[in-house]
């Protein structure tokens, strides 16, 4: 039972309608219990598509989550299907419908036929009490393998997760331990980082997996360790964490889905210290992202966005001839913002970007994509060139996320 497949039904999944956040969740847990999960698949709501799924799926796994179908409504035919499957029919169950008619009477609604119907099962399958919701779970088995049918709901589906089907995988998997560590890079791209990383990569443990995840700049280094003694993974996983550590300290930033900008927020409120930012092309972006840390008041001031050069000259103190010389996306014109910035806030750190976010506005020597990011401190003023993409959304982003990082450099070297 060390491996399964999660089968989620639904039109809505597949038009876009509804985001499956079910799957990721399940699979995280399931990992973590030491459940391999072989493969997701999403089908409709139609009778011959759940058929072909499940036959598919036992013909490659011993355990197979499904979820959705469950409702009250006539295009929920999940259960229908699953009864036909395993040549059964479907039969009122005496302890959901109580379930179901508490809950309808408990919010002053009419108990009615669709109600009533939540409560009929398979004959002869296992029900899983569903105490967050009206649908009932519901477990079979069909030679030596199990199937687990739940409702779409994520709330729902979690709470019979949670309480019947965790406890039953893990006591399935005979003890096996998986354990992932999550490290955060940012500053180089997956191909350099793997040629950093090539030895390190030959000299794994069997039991420690390296996975490359990028996205949006930041790459995330997955760490996996299995087996069977709890203790020596944990042991081994760690000593390769340190190793990273060592080969690569100038791109680790944070471990286990810290973003940057938590980062920062705990450099600058362990040594005391205060930032501002002066934006752009990224209108807000970066002061949007500090400012979604929780307690970032104790070390964000605030924020000047300087689109237009009337307001980098009368606000952030910007020389006019500065900006005539050498253009608003210039280093000459970044740097005065950050200084700008900086005194006017009072504040330890000042950020500045400058650039051509797109889709126009792009020159020859100034193409569409070219930023340039500062950062202001008692050290002086340090500036990076960038040239990222054609994308107007991309060059926000990545503008604003290398920004962020060049304060996180500045203020571990000070």
């Amino acid at each position: 039972m060390n491996i399964a497949e999660i089968i989620t039904v639904g039109d809505e999944l597949l038009i876009g309608q509804t985001v499956d956040t079910n799957s990721a969740w399940m699979g995280m847990q399931l990992s973590m219990r030491g459940i391999r999960v072989n493969r997701i698949t999403s089908i409709s709501d139609r009778r011959e598509e759940i058929i072909a799924a499940l036959d598919e799926a036992l013909g490659r796994v011993p355990l197979v989550l499904m979820t959705g179908g469950l409702g009250p409504t006539s295009d929920d035919i999940t259960k229908e299907t699953l009864a036909e499957y395993f040549g059964t029919r479907l039969v009122m169950n005496q302890e959901v419908l109580e379930e179901v008619t508490t809950r309808i009477t408990r919010r002053n609604l009419e108990m009615n036929e669709n109600n009533r119907r939540q409560a009929m099962v398979p004959e002869g399958c296992r029900v899983l009490a569903n105490h967050a919701g009206t649908a009932p779970a519901m477990l079979f088995e069909k030679d030596g393998k199990l199937i687990v049918s739940m409702p779409g709901v994520p709330s729902e589906m979690k709470h019979i997760m949670q309480e019947h089907v965790l406890p039953m995988v893990a006591a399935m998997t005979g003890g096996s331990t998986i354990i992932h560590r999550n490290i955060m890079t940012f500053g180089t791209f997956e191909a350099k980082l793997a040629e950093r990383l090539e030895g390190f990569e030959k000299e794994l443990p069997a039991m420690v997996k390296l996975a490359y995840l990028p996205a949006h700049g930041i790459i995330k280094l997955r760490l996996t360790g299995i087996g069977d003694n709890a203790e020596l993974v944990r042991r081994t996983e760690e000593e390769q964490v340190r190793k990273l550590y060592s080969i690569i300290p100038d791109v680790i930033y944070g471990e286990d889905e810290v973003t940057l900008e938590e980062t920062i927020g705990k450099l600058l409120l362990d040594n005391n210290m205060t930032v501002s930012t002066a934006e752009s092309c990224t209108g807000g972006r970066i002061a949007s992202m500090i400012t979604s840390v929780p307690g970032s008041s104790a070390w964000y001031r605030g924020s000047v966005v300087a689109y237009d050069n009337s307001i980098k000259t009368r606000v952030l103190g910007v020389d006019p001839a500065v900006i005539s010389s050498y253009g608003a996306v210039s280093e000459e014109t970044v740097r005065a913002m950050a200084e700008g910035m900086r005194s006017l806030a009072s504040t330890d750190y000042a950020i500045a970007v400058t650039g051509i976010a797109g889709p126009t506005g792009g020159t020859p020597g100034k193409p569409v994509g070219t930023v340039w990011i500062a950062v202001a401190s008692a050290a002086g003023i340090v500036a990076e060139k960038h040239r990222f993409a054609d994308d107007r959304q991309i060059n926000i982003s990545r503008s604003a996320t290398y920004a962020l990082n060049l304060l996180r450099k500045q203020i571990i070297s000070r």
